[in-house]
């Protein structure tokens, strides 16, 4: 099956080619969570990084467009009824100083915090979920989050899939063309691997 890579550097979009092997079994929680984010595929067909109020709890800009994180939000929710806005809204408003202060705010906005990659980042690793970067690309396991480091300063994230490429896993991500699975876990320097909830 070819997979089509397409990556977004502040508004520019490149495609590299790549192929997808056969898929490897992976745990019961993982597995929904892959299936999850990848029903988003053909859905969200949009990078929008545009602020916007939605509703509280499980709330959601429209499924056509969204940001790396939404691919992650609506993952957890669909498969696995975790709800990642309000779950790391109440994390941030018992424990607001340790969280990034990036975006210069005084206290939670249950509109944005959650969509954020270093506020995930966080509230992962808050919740024991983070686990060493491998050396190798083989060293992931399906259902992993990792996040990456576009062009020395963009934060992405992604969930590593059940199907392996040419480099090794695939991801499921949205990096500029809407959410897509492909082989870019390595196109990027990687910050950080989170499993969180798929054991």
């Amino acid at each position: 099956m070819s997979v089509t890579r397409r990556a977004l550097l502040t508004g520019l979009v490149c495609g590299v080619a790549g192929y997808a092997l056969p898929a490897m079994a992976a745990p019961g929680n993982a597995r929904a969570l892959i299936a999850a984010a990848r029903r988003q595929v053909g859905v969200t067909l949009h990078y929008d990084p545009a602020y916007s109020r939605i509703p509280f709890p499980n709330g959601d800009v429209p499924r056509a467009k969204g940001v790396c994180t939404d691919v992650l939000i609506r993952a957890y929710r669909d498969a696995l009824t975790l709800d990642l806005q309000a779950l790391l809204n109440a994390d941030m408003r018992a424990h607001f100083g340790v969280y990034p202060r990036n975006w210069g705010l005084r206290r939670p906005d249950r509109n944005i915090d959650h969509r954020r990659v270093p506020n995930l980042a966080t509230y992962f690793r808050r919740r024991g979920a983070a686990l060493p970067v491998p050396a190798a690309a083989d060293g992931w396991q399906p259902g992993d989050i990792f996040t990456s480091l576009i062009g020395g300063r963009l934060p992405h994230t992604g969930i590593v899939s059940d199907r392996r490429g040419p480099n090794g896993w695939l991801v499921i991500h949205n990096i500029g063309a809407g959410a897509r699975e492909e082989d870019a876990l390595t196109a990027h320097p990687l910050t950080g691997r989170f499993r969180w909830s798929i054991a």
